[in-house]
């Protein structure tokens, strides 16, 4: 049985299912489901539509290099048959399979450690902005009086301040003469 992948979304297409398009020049593509047939009929990129593989690897979302992927290769090589032969490759494959997942996983984790940081930050920086729908009115009140309160004094500091500096001179030329 031979699993053959799609062409636009790189899917496996199973045998009896999808769509076979063959071009004037003797090239088969094969499709999953009608939609990747349609958007392979309307010349669209597979790169730059967002639910293929190719657009989830070019953007960083999948693994791109891979040693299992090697292992996945077609090969069009025929092999004599050996039933000890095929017991060892089914149970490759497996292991294969298992490491595969293991190594998405992992990079996964990865990919979503950075983007729960890159969240926290933006969810405190959304807190701080809008801080007032989150405490009670009454707490926001007190505070607000106390903030008004701290600010009156710089201000009359900064008066007072403003006012010694200026009489300074003054001062200093009322002396000298």
């Amino acid at each position: 049985m031979r699993l053959e992948n799609c062409w636009f979304c790189s899917s496996t297409v199973y045998p009896g299912h999808g769509i076979t398009f063959v071009r004037n020049d003797c090239t088969v593509f094969r499709f999953c489901r009608s939609k990747c047939h349609k958007n392979f009929k309307m010349k669209r990129n597979p790169r730059k539509v967002r639910w293929t593989k190719a657009y989830r690897k070019l953007a960083g979302k999948e693994l791109a290099e891979d040693a299992t992927f090697e292992m996945e290769r077609r090969r069009n090589r025929p092999e004599k048959y050996d039933r000890e032969l095929v017991h060892k490759t089914v149970k490759a494959m497996e292991k294969i399979t298992e490491v595969r997942k293991a190594r998405q996983d992992r990079f996964w984790e990865a990919r979503m450690r950075k983007a729960r940081q890159q969240q926290r930050t933006a969810d405190v920086v959304s807190l701080e902005k809008e801080i007032h729908l989150v405490r009670a009115p009454g707490a926001m009140t007190a505070e607000a009086a106390a903030d008004k309160a701290a600010a009156a004094t710089k201000r009359k500091e900064k008066k007072r301040e403003n006012l010694r500096v200026a009489a300074e001179p003054v001062a200093a030329q009322a002396m000298q003469e």
